[in-house]
């Protein structure tokens, strides 16, 4: 069975080869694991803990996880079977076809821009903690929050490094995630021993609170913190792997992540009384120094926050740009996101895009930490759904296709999990709506709306009547350049 799709299944326009292979293993997995390892963990714990007690979180995380998991195993099978850039772009364009895919892409496309940006905010405030006196020279308000310019100029120029980072390769982009995620498994071993020898079971308590309400608090917050598997399917044509092992590792890296989390929220708790940590900025670092008997360490861990934030940016800046890449590729967007430098083999323009509006992102303030988390999390939901779905289309429709990795075997195992993923993708999607126990306030609405505006521009341009199959990328390249000539 062939490892990797023929060339007459590749996307018109630039070549495959265009992107460099220069992903190993490794790489590859701290890509898929670093990019679910944020920020959220180090600031978000003691509200979690609030919420829902101690194993109410642990539930939230569990249930969270397999949610995630199954929509792991989709992808799985799907980058196995087409290990091109993009990931999802390709999927629901060969299941459902070209509109179905730009609204796939253009959903998991804002997720990662928020995230990008969530992280450009994240690092200035993580950096206050250690450098109290960051702020200076105050430029305005933003909801409350003020701005200062020493402090936006912190993630700005963090911004604009980890984009030449990227430029400057996916090889060396890819060694620096492998030893920021190295060092934040040394963190975490700290936590662990840290809890082992100086928490008390006592602190565990509450463990549980909030009832129905307190879980879904928790649990609506997954579908961000977990976002991050998927990156892998979208650098899959740099990767140097057989696409088996490349959705395998998609399925492990979710694992890992849910073991993380779950982690965090049990050690974080034996620290102090959840009242301490509701109250704390930020309250796995509290709960660090707790653990060990000194601030030092909590110090420690917030460096551990840093190199979390720097792992999971550098992941989305790496999965927005392929999918930005991927379809400026299938001429949904302008052909100046198709652009490959032709030195380094990296999709230069995207990322000079996305790194541009992570460099405006801390100009204004915190306000926007918590209005990008609620405003990305329904897109990325929505987009999860959307590849359940085309790994059930694909499935019903080319039950032959070739799938190096074919989970749940070729009966209804299979169907059962892509079942599963798209209804609980739309249970959890239900959960931001109005009047639901998790529904996002007016402003997350807002900037959902302003991008789903912003795609209809380009959603309407797309020609319609191309049939979904192996051969519709080229339809709508081909159907896109015909009518340019006709209306030149």
């Amino acid at each position: 069975m062939p490892e990797r799709t023929s060339t007459s299944d590749q996307p018109s326009g630039q070549e495959q080869t265009s992107l460099i292979r220069a992903l190993g293993h490794w790489d590859t997995l701290a890509i898929g694991f670093g990019a679910m390892i944020g920020f959220g963990w180090v600031v978000l714990t003691g509200g979690w803990l609030e919420s829902a007690g101690t194993l109410g979180t642990v539930a939230a995380f569990a249930a969270g996880g397999v949610i995630m998991a199954l929509v792991g195993l989709a992808y799985a099978e799907l980058v196995s079977a087409m290990p091109l850039a993009g990931g999802e772009h390709n999927y629901v364009m060969r299941a459902m076809g070209p509109r179905w895919a730009f609204i796939c892409s253009w959903a998991i496309t804002g997720g990662y821009i928020t995230i990008v940006a969530f992280e450009a905010v994240a690092l200035p405030r993580t950096a206050l903690y250690l450098f109290p006196g960051l702020q200076q020279i105050k430029l305005w308000e933003v909801a409350g929050s003020e701005v200062f310019l020493s402090w936006a100029l912190v993630g700005a120029g963090a911004a604009a490094i980890l984009t030449v980072l990227n430029i400057l390769g996916i090889k060396l982009a890819g060694a620096a995630q492998t030893f920021a995620v190295i060092f934040l498994l040394v963190i975490g071993l700290l936590l662990v021993t840290g809890s082992l020898f100086g928490g008390e079971t006592g602190n565990l308590d509450p463990l549980f609170t909030g009832g129905f309400a307190g879980f879904v608090a928790v649990l609506v917050v997954v579908p961000f913190l977990f976002v991050g598997f998927d990156v892998i399917p979208q650098s899959a044509e740099e990767v140097r792997i057989p696409s088996r092992l490349i959705g395998k590792l998609v399925v492990i890296s979710v694992i890992l992540a849910a073991i993380w989390y779950i982690m965090v929220v049990l050690t974080t708790a034996s620290s102090m009384g959840v009242d301490e940590l509701a109250g704390a900025d930020l309250a796995t670092a509290d709960g660090m120094a707790a653990l060990w008997g000194t601030d030092f360490m909590a110090k420690v861990l917030v460096a551990g926050g840093l190199a979390g934030i720097l792992t999971s940016w550098n992941s989305f800046l790496i999965g927005a740009s392929r999918l930005v890449f991927a379809m400026a590729r299938s001429e949904m967007l302008p052909k100046w996101f198709g652009k490959v430098n032709p030195k380094f083999h990296t999709p230069v323009n995207a990322l000079i895009f996305i790194g541009a509006l992570s460099v405006l992102a801390p100009f204004f303030g915190e306000a926007m930490l918590g209005w990008l988390v609620d405003s990305g999390s329904p897109s990325i939901v929505i987009a999860y759904f959307l590849v359940s779905v085309a790994f059930l289309v694909l499935r019903r429709r080319e039950p032959h296709m070739a799938r190096p990795l074919r989970v749940g075997g070729s009966g209804n195992g299979g169907i059962a999990i892509g079942v599963l993923a798209a209804v609980l993708c739309l249970a959890l999607t239900s959960l931001y709506l109005p009047g639901m126990p998790a529904s996002l306030d007016p402003a997350p609405w807002i900037l959902f709306g302003l991008w789903w505006v912003l795609g209809a521009l380009f959603f309407f341009r797309i020609p319609s009547g191309i049939k979904p199959g192996p051969g519709a990328d080229k339809e709508l390249v081909a159907e896109v350049r015909r009518r340019r000539s006709s209306a030149g």
